[in-house]
């Protein structure tokens, strides 16, 4: 059973996260009026961005869309600056641990394919001697990528939680929830600061979270384009750098388009969605739409996707839902306020797209949907609606397994109270190992 101290901080969490949204329902907003949105509260406590190493990942903020608040926070782990990996078909993929007891199997239960065994831990050290930590005239003191041949990782899409009314993707919880996965995971992890509710309600933070992966598309295509102009200068005899090329790519405004991490470092062949909460919907959204773009979002392929403790909903109750009604943190009645600011008056039920993953005629159909795992909780009221949907995708033939923690709470690995507890750990580690199936060059993908 969860801990007196978390159950207190339950209480207390129920308490004040109620009173927001009942604030929050008892002061209308005109809705024309604040086209622009927001993405965090005043009351968020945010961590401020980092764009040199100083603790293993190098973050920046970008503003990506000039007519609403939309916005995002790379985050770069140090391991992109070793040498750029060679994928190699010779080499036998290897297990760590492989013969050994896993010893946190009482931690979860897992449904569908077996997992492999714990990353060890990465003992790789990249030296930062020689960075390019400040611009020309020494006004830029994060890292800058060099013209040098850099290492490409993974890019991992990530959407916070919040019930739709709170989070960003700057808070601190949510940036050390993305730093932990960036280090484990070997990815540039890119976090989405959609637009909240009630000020935008759906399908606005569905549409930034497209709009997000669609950026994306166009950065790698411009960096291609970049890349292919410095080789066709270089090739008439010109001594210009990559990053001179990249600015003759410029806005309306004279500011580069080409953003240079992603440019250098980013792998859009190899893209996965992470959705916390209410962040998984719209990374189950985001999803379906990649699906049915197809060729259309080229470069950019979304391989898998992650779905934690996913904010799924019907109007048919399920076991979970009347038994758990009241949990942790999170309970029933709270959460359908927050279905109510999120959802138009008008649109508003239980069996939206948006809430009920299982209403017949979504689309696209499941068996196109990319590799799927969900993570649920033991005391999670949502849990049976989630892993239904995973019963159904694994019914068409997709990888969708199930990890399911025994004694954890909606958000167990995520909230800023439990997110240094060993079970938060746990389930990024497993996170990991799965999506290293999907993202690590082959011959690499049992390597830590």
């Amino acid at each position: 059973m969860p801990s007196v101290a978390l159950k207190l901080y339950s209480v207390f969490f129920k308490f004040v996260f109620k009173h927001r949204l009942q604030n929050l329902i008892q002061s209308p907003i005109d809705e024309s009026s604040t086209p622009y949105g927001v993405t965090t509260r005043p009351e968020e406590s945010v961590s401020a961005s980092n764009p040199s190493f100083t603790d293993g990942v190098a973050t920046k903020d970008i503003h990506i869309d000039p007519f609403t608040a939309l916005s995002i926070r790379i985050f770069l782990p140090d391991s992109s600056l070793s040498p750029p990996e060679q994928p190699d078909s010779k080499t036998k993929p290897r297990s760590s641990r492989k013969d050994e007891p896993n010893p946190h199997n009482h931690r979860r239960s897992s449904y569908g394919p077996p997992n492999i065994g714990d990353p060890k831990n990465d003992s790789r050290r990249s030296s930062l001697e020689g960075l390019n930590l400040r611009s020309d005239n020494n006004a830029y003191r994060g890292y800058s990528p060099s013209s040098q041949s850099c290492r490409k990782l993974p890019i991992m899409l990530q959407f916070h939680g919040g019930g739709w009314v709170s989070g960003s993707s700057d808070s601190v919880a949510n940036d050390y929830f993305c730093r932990r996965i960036a280090k484990l995971c070997d990815v540039m992890v890119v976090a989405v600061g959609y637009r909240l509710a009630p000020e935008n309600k759906y399908p606005a933070a569905f549409e930034d979270g497209l709009k997000v992966l669609n950026w994306l598309a166009k950065q790698a295509n411009l960096a291609e384009c970049s890349k292919s102009l410095g080789n066709g200068a270089r090739g008439a005899g010109s001594e210009f750098t990559n990053a001179e090329f990249q600015r003759h790519f410029v806005d309306a405004f004279g500011a580069s388009m080409v953003e240079p991490w992603l440019a250098a470092h980013g792998d859009p062949s190899r893209c996965v969605l992470l959705g916390v909460s209410c962040g998984a919907n719209i990374a189950d959204y985001v999803a379906r739409k990649a699906v049915e773009a197809g060729k259309l979002l080229d470069p950019i392929k979304v391989v898998a996707q992650v779905l934690m403790y996913p904010f799924f909903i019907g109007n048919v109750p399920t076991h979970s839902e009347i038994k758990l009604a009241n949990s942790y943190f999170y309970d029933k009645a709270t959460c359908l306020l927050a279905w109510k600011l999120f959802l138009p008056k008008e649109e508003f039920s239980l069996d939206h797209p948006a809430a009920n993953p299982l209403i017949p005629d979504r689309g696209p159909p499941l068996k196109l949907m990319p590799p799927t795992l969900t993570v649920v909780a033991e005391h999670d009221w949502m849990r049976d609606r989630a892993i239904a949907y995973s019963e159904a995708l694994r019914k068409v033939n997709v990888d969708a397994p199930v990890l399911e923690y025994k004694d954890a709470v909606h958000e167990f690995a995520t909230l800023d109270m439990l997110l240094k507890t060993p079970q938060a750990e746990a389930c990024a580690e497993d996170i990991a190992i799965w999506a290293k199936k999907y993202i690590s060059l082959r011959g690499h993908e049992f390597s830590y």
